[in-house]
């Protein structure tokens, strides 16, 4: 098997070309991590991560600098980047945990440790592989192979929990590449808290469950295996919340929750943004039937009224966990407040009125659409055939021009200028009443636009 063809041929070649030259002055460089892993998984790689060992930072910046452009930043760690190629390149390193922040660590580079001691640091078997891009030797002191083929997820050593991240990072890894966690790793991450990582952390962690999970629900499973569901409550109020087995037969709203993720990552446009805010989205949709959900006295069933109004500050507070990004909450909670909307706008047939006023709330109907449709989707064993509502939706939308963004303002500021209106603090309010006459239907162009406006100045 042709482990390296997974990595494009110019950086292949650059990979080969930075060994040869590091391996003339005394020292030997290997492909570590996930490009190895992922490799041996037959998955195309984009980052290439080299490990050097038997030479001291300054040797390596002296040898490379000649032939390539290293970006040195990292110098003090013995990392650098060779620019151009996506190649970051290491030397082994000591680590020492000085305290309980992830910031909390002694750092110290040593040329002379050996591949099997340097990847007892590691965080995974399965990223403790290496490969001689010189000789195609294959480095496997902890059995990653093995566990890869069984596709089992275990922890390399002890040294797994000095960083407690690594058990969001086993979450995606499991939804990422089918895994299932030795019992033996479970345990471990049990003993760990998040309490110290940043939110910066957490985020890129469950960026990479969003975007690249093929099964979100392994990994949000992983993650109440090892008792983790008590550090983002939101999600943890959502175990054991029945639904009204008609609808829901899938069981409780958790279990609904993570096939709807299921649903949303067999869906996936490829467009990075467009993706992490629709499956944030479905993640949250109905953090809300945590507090609305009752049973009524008289029939017995389920009820959740307003759950997609309530679960929007409930939204709000697991996002906060994660991110201070103003454009996530912006983008995101609106369709966890609408996400029932167009299975009741189709219902009531409702005109284009009603349909304006949703596209400016969401800002993409598009967005909704695929909200909702994993919504619907995420009931097994109900199958989804059709999904009438949605297509109906998006061709009303698409007739207005607002399928994937929000209908533009047409009367702007330079236009009350252009009468005679001078600038101040009432332009802002004479705008947002012209908005909503626009999206009233009152005028749909700039002609009809002008003379809404001169007949509201001359009123």
């Amino acid at each position: 098997m042709n482990i390296l063809g997974n990595i494009p041929p110019s950086q292949r070649q650059a990979c080969t070309q930075v060994a040869e030259l590091l391996k003339a002055v005394g020292g030997r460089a290997l492909l570590v991590g996930g490009c190895v892993r992922d490799g041996l998984l037959g998955i195309p790689a984009k980052d290439v991560d080299m490990e050097v060992y038997g030479l001291s930072a300054d040797e390596v910046e002296c040898t490379l600098k000649k032939t390539f452009r290293l970006d040195t930043v990292g110098r003090a760690f013995g990392v650098f980047i060779i620019k151009g190629h996506d190649i970051d390149l290491a030397l082994p390193r000591r680590e020492s945990k000085s305290g309980p922040k992830h910031t909390d660590f002694v750092v110290e580079g040593d040329p002379s440790m050996s591949p099997r001691e340097a990847a007892s640091r590691r965080d995974f078997t399965i990223n403790a592989i290496s490969i001689d891009p010189l000789t195609d030797e294959l480095l496997d002191p902890y059995d990653g192979v093995t566990d890869l083929k069984a596709r089992r997820l275990r922890h390399v050593s002890e040294a797994f929990s000095e960083d407690p991240l690594r058990v969001l990072r086993g979450m995606q890894f499991i939804a990422r590449f089918d895994l299932e966690a030795a019992p033996e790793t479970i345990a471990l991450c049990r003993e760990l808290s998040p309490e110290h990582l940043p939110s910066e952390r957490l985020w890129e962690e469950w960026k990479k469950l969003i975007l690249k999970g093929a099964q979100p629900s392994k990994g949000l499973l992983f993650l109440q295996a090892c008792n983790w569901l008590q550090y983002f409550p939101e999600i943890e109020a959502l175990v054991g919340c029945e639904q009204d087995p008609e609808w829901h037969p899938e069981g409780d709203v958790w279990t609904h929750t993570y096939h709807c993720l299921d649903a949303y990552a067999r869906h996936r446009i490829g467009d990075e943004w467009e993706d992490l805010i629709v499956g944030l989205a479905v993640l949250c949709h109905d953090m809300g039937k945590a507090v609305s959900s009752f049973v009524e006295e008289k029939t017995g069933r389920i009820r959740s009224p307003r759950h997609d109004v309530e679960g929007v500050p409930i939204a709000r507070a697991f996002l906060e966990r994660l991110t201070r990004q103003k454009k996530i909450f912006e983008e995101v909670l609106p369709l966890v407040e609408q996400h029932m909307r167009p299975l009741a706008l189709y219902r009531d047939g409702a005109g284009d009125t009603a349909i304006r006023r949703l596209a400016a709330r969401v800002k993409r109907v598009d967005r909704l659409t695929r909200v909702a449709f994993a919504d619907k989707s995420g009931r097994p064993p109900i199958v989804v055939d059709d999904f009438p509502e949605g297509e109906w939706l998006l061709k009303k939308a698409t007739e207005l021009a607002i399928e994937d963004s929000a209908p533009k303002p047409i009367l702007l500021g330079r236009h009350l200028v252009e009468i005679g209106i001078k600038p101040g603090p009432h332009f802002g309010k004479i705008l947002d009443r012209a908005y909503e006459a626009q999206l009233e239907g009152e005028f749909t162009d700039e002609a009809s636009a002008r003379s809404y406006l001169k007949a509201t100045i001359e009123a």
